[in-house]
């Protein structure tokens, strides 16, 4: 698994310009962080209007999970900038989301479109506009999580991996952890980075547990 550095955008002022209504790809098992890359490869119509439409406007889409109702979503989702796109031969789409802002829906808005839109609000989450200074120690989450990752099969380029920022290192782990959608969403409601250290420190050692005591290896 390869990770590319974000890049750097000017999140003060484009906060100014966050729109109220955004266009929303409603993903189940997908999800993604303010300050992460995420790649998208758009194949469905109705998404490549989307695509089409944003790029031509503010390359402003928002992100969130379905909820296992497949119609129903959850309130909280993540604003990102389209910050490359590609089109292929056979009609595909592919793009890069860099992530600015967690928001919360307040109702969805009628459309004429073929995708869906929805009123937001990005206040409880002005956090994520700031550069977290946290001198929280991270070693023993990332030993867990180098074990964790291991065990489940997965390959990350772990000394990429250290080029991040912590933050960045937090909400990528918290993006690409084999857990569940439910985990994962959790995570992205963890209002700060220490919240979120936390609640992923105790998801990837309740995973190891299960894996010792299975494995009858616990000590």
């Amino acid at each position: 698994m390869s990770l590319s550095i974000v890049k750097k955008f000017n999140y003060n002022s484009l906060m100014k310009n966050f729109p109220d209504v955004i266009p929303v790809f409603p993903l189940s098992g997908v999800i993604y962080f303010p300050k992460t890359n995420l790649p998208l490869n758009i194949f469905e119509q109705r998404y490549i209007d989307l695509v089409n439409d944003v790029y031509e406007k503010d390359k402003l889409m928002g992100m969130v999970q379905l909820q296992k109702d497949e119609n129903k979503v959850y309130q909280v989702g993540c604003l990102g900038k389209i910050s490359d796109l590609q089109k292929s031969k056979d009609g595909r789409i592919l793009i890069n989301l860099t992530g600015l802002s967690r928001f919360k829906i307040l109702e969805e808005i009628e459309s004429k479109k073929l995708y869906r839109k929805f009123k937001v609000d990005y206040k409880k989450f002005e956090v994520d506009l700031k550069e977290a200074i946290d001198d929280q120690d991270t070693q023993n989450l990332m030993d867990k999580a180098k074990i964790f990752f291991k065990r489940s099969g997965l390959l990350l380029n772990w000394r990429e991996f250290d080029k991040l920022n912590k933050t960045q290192r937090i909400n990528t782990l918290s993006m690409i952890s084999p857990v569940t959608n439910e985990e994962k969403q959790k995570l992205l409601e963890s209002l700060t980075i220490k919240d979120k250290i936390e609640t992923l420190d105790n998801i990837i050692s309740f995973y190891l547990y299960e894996t010792n005591f299975n494995n009858q290896t616990i000590q």
